[in-house]
């Protein structure tokens, strides 16, 4: 009974057939015989599967992406994130006219860039600061309406013509402290002009205000343009009134969209160019 219950051993042997020597004997059980056959196919298979990952030979695999295909999908992945911007500033764009139209305070442009790393204000603070907002701006429309004296004030410049900028939507207005200067919405590539008779006393770039140019006037007056895409006058340029002077654009730091950053010097101070221009 013993020997019935003892396990079966095999012998593999390779034989010359002309001198009947044993060539090479192999001694295996069914057990061990099954253990080798599935070692033998894992090794076999994890010698494939690191051949397929870590060697060029995957490439040949149809269907899996070569090195052409990914830059193929890297540079459609930087294209939609380039159309997602234009796509959002024309959102913008459009939000900011219906505010306008239905006769609510436009959105800030300059302004995003600093109110994104803002932390939000509580409810005593926000309303502490408008407070203080409020009494500046009645202030500041005080002083301009009367003098000392408490006579109207009158600027000489307030009889001179001039010619607009840039043909858009005002979408930000003019703040003494905050924002001396209109910003001006329009297409892409809209031609910005010379409001007088001048001279180009600065063109160039610079971070924050993308490609820049001031024109000197006569009366002490400067009128300066900021975010343009392309400059059309160089330093020293004597330029009149009406004629171009750069391409609207959104250069610089202090942008999200195409628009015209327009401000207005007169003797060191700066004044509201909506009071003497109409946009």
């Amino acid at each position: 009974m013993a020997k019935e219950n003892k396990a079966q051993r095999f012998r593999l042997t390779l034989v010359n057939d002309s001198t009947h020597k044993h060539l090479w004997v192999f001694h295996f059980q069914k057990s061990g015989l099954v253990l080798t056959v599935l070692s033998t196919l894992l090794v076999l298979l994890l010698g494939a599967f690191c051949l397929v990952a870590f060697t060029p030979i995957r490439t040949f695999i149809p269907g899996y992406p070569d090195a052409r295909v990914q830059r193929a999908a890297i540079r459609n992945v930087m294209t939609i994130d380039s159309l997602e911007e234009v796509i959002g500033r024309w959102e913008f764009y459009a939000d900011n006219l219906h505010r306008i139209m239905e006769g609510e305070d436009p959105v800030r442009i300059d302004s995003l860039v600093r109110a994104r790393a803002a932390q939000p204000l509580d409810e005593a603070e926000r309303a502490r600061l408008h407070g203080r907002d409020s009494v500046l701006r009645q202030e500041v429309m005080d002083a301009e309406r009367f003098g000392l004296d408490g006579k109207a004030r009158q600027l000489p410049i307030e009889g001179m013509h001039f010619f607009p900028p840039l043909k858009g939507v005002v979408s930000q207005g003019f703040e003494p402290t905050l924002h001396p200067a209109v910003d001006i919405t329009a297409p892409a590539n809209s031609v910005v002009m010379a409001v007088l008779d001048g001279t180009v006393i600065n063109a160039g770039w610079s971070d924050e205000n993308g490609y820049t140019i001031e024109i000197q006037h006569d009366n002490d007056l400067i009128s300066i343009y900021k975010h343009n895409q392309r400059l059309l006058r160089q330093t020293g340029e004597k330029v009149s009134a009406g004629s171009t002077i750069a391409i609207v654009g959104n250069t610089g730091a202090l942008t999200t969209g195409d628009h015209l950053h327009f401000e207005l010097w007169y003797k060191g101070e700066a004044v509201d160019p909506a009071k003497y221009i109409s946009f």
